[in-house]
């Protein structure tokens, strides 16, 4: 056999697959003596010989030379030794022209006694060439900036377009290295990742940077350059190639949707219109401008009005009254500014009027010419402020939202020498409208909570919410229908794990003194309920707060003294956890609650009275009782049950047998309780709130005991993600997952055993983590370097609400999450 053409040819460009795919190879058989005896349609396609013409004749005349029928006897005795033969031959085409086939023969077997072998073939075809002058001209060409680098990092080619990148002409270049021609590229940082793959022989890949060149020596741009060594025959490493690709509108539209969503969630914190307006400011610079103020319409400030002159109600005058809600600058002391935050302003750029804020579009002046005869004549001392600081571009975005014009936020630059552009009006646009939003939402609420706070003090609430575990309803009565509100009212305080606090209580008197009081005892209930304390613990606060107030008031002069000094108040509060069914309940001299159970049988339970609140120096007693599934509970105040007769035992036998009555809905059977019990005349406030109590039932809730170990906390959060999975929560899976390893983590650390974990599926998911000690948890705000206290921080951020409440044996850290 020839050299080269034993086995797979070198020159083939066949695929590893196709090695071992011979389902479309031609295919023949061949007797000993050369006659072939079998053809396929494979075999036809590829050669052009149909079976009749080739089957029962020598193969010899397909051969495209003579002497290949020499090698052909090779191959047999070959093929009869069991080895088989692989190479590539020429034979003839039934047109004449002559083909390169990759043959392949198996080794000798027989057919009827009949020695015989088994052709199979295909086309060898040849592969594509580049000519040199082609590849130089694609490499010189390349829209990829290319070059090549010696041992000692100096340049040795580069081509076209990396000449373009830089702005060095080639000649300057070739000889240098980076560092002593581009400073600006962080040339020190690129030819360090060199020197790696130098070192290593490993290539570094797709790598982003910022930098000046000189095509564009003011604008930075982004870059993505890879790095690989260059191996020479005896794989030796003698240099790197690098290619550079100019990304920076890739990379400034990555940076644009990063701080759109960033601003999401640093700005508009809080409902408070000047912070949103400051957070702003803060938010935009240095990230995006130099200088920052935030200028809104004085209506927006304002807790009248609604600023219907800028919607609807006709032209806006040519200079709008608007206030300093928000600045900042890269320079400290904000010097820049004409104006300090509160103070008024009246700027709008020119030519500009007050239409801008209405329906006009952002405002670019990518060059700032203070000498232009407009800033000299409309705006002096800002003229003379932008040329003093440097102030060269600006973009004045109008604030609106709700079709209400709200102000002008004004970003420019100064220290950063690229001016603005089209895509940063885009993002301007952006960062304003968000942050409209926001201000709008703090508007908003300004107004609706000052007269909240207002109603609140004098009226009683209007919707109540039990959540499931509670059907809650009420009703109330004022003494007087026209002398306003008195002192009685109530509550329904959602808390965590499910459970709900009732609360009703009874101030002396009436009229704006006694509501005053009322809002006052309404609001601190619903702070000390929220700090998770028992019926007992809570009525103790309150009491020395009624006992700080009074003694407030009565320290003031004559001139200045109130009418709503405290002569007395009267409060009973209840817990029930639909877990347990247990209702636990405290009172400060009101009358004990009503319960009647499912088949209509009415009691009070017997609650220690408890001193009033204001008294001080005695203590409360807490009572707990099991309710059964559909119970009612009834909380009133005095006037419901002393009646014409003022016989108290009588009225609280007529209520009983009032609300025994079964199968009522709540809403009507609290109202009908309130019109038959009512006295004639009324003299006192009537006060009625119901609560049918119900129970969280058993795939509701999971519960599990925790090992005072490190590692139990995977097995809690693999018991727990199981749990969420049983329940359709898998959307949660991963905040319960970090929150369930955050809290026991923190209970095996810090805390004693035994350590419970408990979920909760109601209106919300609840996390809770027991523990035997009772140090209170406190929210750490770790330093960026610091390793840990970080725990309580993270729940905090994916858990909608969460908190800590002792117990009798220890205390319980919860999270609750809304449940999509």
């Amino acid at each position: 056999m020839e050299p080269g053409r034993e086995g797979v040819d070198a020159s083939t460009s066949v695929g590893t697959g196709d090695l071992f795919d011979a389902s479309t190879d031609a295919t023949a058989v061949l007797s000993a003596d050369g006659v072939l005896v079998g053809w396929t349609r494979a075999a036809e396609a590829l050669l052009g010989y149909r079976a009749p013409e080739v089957v029962g004749r020598s193969a010899g005349r397909l051969l495209a030379m003579p002497e290949d029928s020499a090698r052909a006897v090779g191959i047999a005795d070959r093929c009869r030794a069991g080895m088989g033969w692989s190479g590539l031959i020429p034979v003839r085409h039934r047109d004449g022209h002559s083909i390169d086939i990759d043959l392949r023969v198996s080794a000798a077997f027989r057919i009827g006694g009949k020695e015989c072998f088994l052709l199979s073939a295909r086309e060898q075809r040849r592969q594509w060439t580049v000519g040199q002058s082609v590849l130089d001209g694609f490499l010189t060409r390349s829209p990829v900036g290319m070059a090549v680098m010696d041992l000692e990092l100096r340049y040795v080619w580069l081509n076209d377009t990396l000449e373009r990148f830089g702005g060095v002409p080639r000649d300057q270049r070739l000889g240098h290295r980076l560092s002593e021609l581009l400073p600006g590229l962080q040339a020190e940082t690129i030819e360090g990742l060199m020197r790696k793959v130098l070192v290593t022989g490993e290539p570094v890949t797709d790598y982003e940077y910022l930098g000046w060149s000189w095509a564009d020596p003011h604008r930075r741009h982004a870059y993505s350059t890879s790095f690989f060594p260059l191996v020479d025959g005896a794989d030796s490493i003698t240099g790197v190639c690098y290619m550079v690709q100019d990304v920076t509108e890739r990379w400034t539209t990555r940076q644009l949707l990063s701080l759109v969503n960033e601003a999401g969630t640093s700005v508009g914190r809080t409902l408070d219109v000047m912070r949103t307006a400051q957070e702003l400011a803060d938010f935009a610079v240095p990230r995006f401008a130099d200088f920052v103020v935030v200028d809104l319409l004085e209506h927006v400030l304002s807790t009248e009005g609604h600023g219907a002159w800028l919607s609807d109600a006709g032209p806006a005058p040519a200079r709008p009254a608007m206030r300093r809600a928000g600045l900042r600058s890269v320079r400290e002391g904000c010097p820049e500014a004409v104006a300090q935050v509160g103070e008024e302003v009246d700027f709008l750029p020119p030519p500009s009027d007050a239409n801008l804020l209405v329906d006009g579009d952002p405002v670019l002046i990518p060059v700032v010419d203070p000498s232009d005869g407009l800033w000299v004549a409309e705006q002096p001392e800002r003229a003379a402020r932008i040329r003093e600081f440097g102030i060269h571009s600006l973009i004045c975005a109008p604030m609106r939202a709700r079709h209400t014009a709200l102000g002008l936020t004004t970003f420019a630059r100064s220290l950063n020498p690229v001016p603005f552009g089209p895509d940063d009006v885009l993002l301007a646009q952006e960062l304003v409208a968000r942050a409209a939003v926001c201000v709008d939402n703090a508007r908003r609420y300004t107004r609706e909570h000052t007269a909240a706070v207002t109603l609140q003090r004098s009226l009683l609430p209007h919707a109540l919410t039990g959540g499931t575990a509670l059907e809650v309803a009420s009703s109330y009565l004022p003494a007087d229908p026209t002398g306003g509100v008195g002192g009685d009212w109530f509550d329904v305080i959602p808390l965590s794990g499910a459970r709900v606090g009732l609360v009703v209580g009874d101030v002396v008197g009436h009229g704006i003194s006694a509501a005053a009081s009322m809002g006052r005892l309404r609001t601190a209930v619903q702070t000390l309920a929220a700090m998770e304390m028992a019926p007992d613990d809570l009525l103790a606060r309150l009491d020395d707060l009624v006992l700080r107030l009074s003694d407030e008031e009565a320290g003031r002069d004559a001139a200045t003294r109130s009418t709503a000094t405290f002569v007395g108040a009267t409060c009973l509060y209840a817990v029930y956890d639909p877990v347990t069914r247990r209702c636990t309940m405290a009172r400060a001299g009101h009358p004990p609650p009503v319960v009647v159970v499912p088949d209509g049988h009415a009691y009070f339970p017997e609650i220690p009275a408890g001193p009033p609140l204001g008294l001080g120096g005695m203590a409360f007693e807490v009572t707990e009782i099991e309710l059964a599934e559909n119970s009612l509970v009834g909380l009133y105040t005095n006037g419901l049950i002393e009646g014409a007769d003022q016989d108290v035992e009588s009225g609280m036998a007529r209520l009983g047998a009032v609300l025994a009555r079964t199968g009522t809905d709540l809403g009507i059977l609290c109202t009908s309780a309130v019109q038959e019990l009512v006295p004639t005349p009324q003299p006192d406030d009537i006060a009625l709130l119901l609560a049918r109590a119900h129970a969280l039932s058993e795939d509701q809730v999971a519960q599990w005991e925790v090992p005072a170990d490190p590692a139990a906390v995977g097995h809690a959060r693999a018991e727990a993600t199981r749990r969420l999975a049983d329940w359709g929560l898998e959307e949660l899976t991963m905040t319960t997952e970090l929150i369930v390893s955050e809290l026991v983590t923190n209970a095996i650390r810090y805390a004693d055993p035994p350590i419970r974990l408990r979920l909760l599926r109601d209106t919300r998911l609840t996390c809770e983590v027991a523990d035997a000690s009772s140090t209170a948890p406190r929210m750490r705000h770790a330093r960026s370097m610091d390793e840990g206290g970080r725990g309580l921080f993270l729940v905090a951020q994916l858990a909608h609400h969460w908190g800590a409440r002792h117990t009798a044996e220890g205390k319980i850290i919860w999270a609750e999450q809304e449940i999509p």
